[in-house]
């Protein structure tokens, strides 16, 4: 059965080596806190400020640094600060919402220009799982929150992204996983084509 966890992917904040260095100080080194389920990704000490013009939010950020600076937020908390949020892909951020970031321990601030979106539900899958789940690097599918979920949910518009990098999962935000299932507990997805 084509089966894969569904993770809740939180606000948080993926930072280049120049905004690092802008809010932290000439070389400095992200703190890792703890490993993710993408390999080589991972939740690390440090934490910003996401000013938006109506209101603040404190999201982590995660590592390693990135070419671009990509802050992603759900629906929810784009409207509470008052920034636009497209859904999009990760790394897909031109054009996208403007903010500020700011270290809260030091003040030091960042001014992002683009760079703010609600990331696209998606599927992480290696070629295997691809060829063996009968789907290709970019398909959309949908994904059927298993059947012993309180709320029985089929998210549509779910893209597939295949690479030997990743490990199989599923992610969508918050606001996506509190409108379908208890968080508290595992949650498996079925790829529904």
């Amino acid at each position: 059965m084509n089966k894969v966890i569904v993770e809740t992917s939180a606000r948080h904040i993926h930072v280049s080596k120049e905004a690092l260095e802008a809010l932290f100080g000439a070389g400095y080194e992200l703190t890792k806190k703890k490993d993710l389920s993408q390999p080589g990704q991972f939740a690390c000490e440090e934490k910003l400020l996401v000013v938006g013009p109506k209101g603040t939010l404190k999201a982590s950020i995660l590592g390693p640094t990135r070419p671009a600076s990509q802050v992603e937020i759900s629906l929810t908390d784009a409207r509470s600060i008052g920034v636009a949020a497209p859904i999009r892909e990760s790394g897909d951020v031109a054009g996208s919402g403007a903010c500020k970031l700011v270290n809260p321990e030091t003040g030091a601030e960042y001014e992002l220009a683009e760079g703010v979106i609600a990331a696209k539900r998606h599927i992480h899958l290696t070629p295997e799982a691809a060829a063996e789940f009968g789907v290709a690097d970019k398909e959309i599918v949908c994904v059927k929150i298993a059947s012993d979920s309180e709320r029985t949910t089929i998210f549509g518009d779910v893209v597939v992204r295949v690479s030997e990098k990743f490990a199989p999962a599923m992610h969508i935000d918050t606001d996506e996983a509190n409108a379908a299932f208890n968080a508290s507990r595992e949650v498996w997805g079925e790829i529904v084509k």
